[in-house]
C-alpha cells in the first residue's frame, strides 16, 4: 500500500492534508486568485500548490504558512477552518459528502475554541 493511500475503513475521516488543501483552495477561489499567482507569492511551484489543494501531497508546516500568507490568512484561521470541516464531517450522516460540499458549514453552538481557558 502506498503511503498516500488510506484504508477503506478510514474513508469517513478526511486526512489533514485534504482538509487543509480544501481550505486553501476555497479561499483562493473566493478571492478570485489564480493558482499561478498564489504559488508565486508563496514560493512554490504551480503543480505543488495544485497537489496540496487536492490533498494529494502532505504539506510541510512552512508551506502551509507560506500559502496562507499569500492568501492573506493567518495560519490560525486556516487551522480553524480545517477544524470546522472536520467537525462537520463528524456530525454528518452515513452518506459522506465531498470536502468541497462543506463550504461555510459551522458546527452547532457557534465558533471554534482551540485552547481551553
Amino acid at each position: 500500500m502506498s503511503r498516500h493511500r488510506r484504508p477503506r475503513a478510514d474513508i469517513a475521516d478526511p486526512l489533514l492534508r485534504e482538509l487543509l488543501g480544501a481550505v486553501l483552495r476555497e479561499e483562493r477561489l473566493r478571492r478570485g486568485e489564480r493558482l499561478a499567482d498564489v504559488a508565486a507569492a508563496a514560493g512554490v511551484s504551480v503543480s505543488h500548490l495544485s497537489d496540496l489543494e487536492r490533498g494529494a501531497k502532505e504539506p510541510s508546516s512552512e508551506v502551509i504558512r507560506a500559502v496562507a500568507a499569500a492568501l492573506g490568512l493567518p495560519l490560525a484561521t486556516v487551522l480553524e477552518r480545517g477544524l470546522l470541516r472536520l467537525r462537520w464531517f463528524g456530525r454528518a450522516t452515513a452518506t459522506r459528502p465531498r470536502l468541497g460540499d462543506v463550504a461555510g458549514a459551522r458546527p452547532a453552538g457557534g465558533g471554534v475554541r482551540l485552547l481551553a481557558a
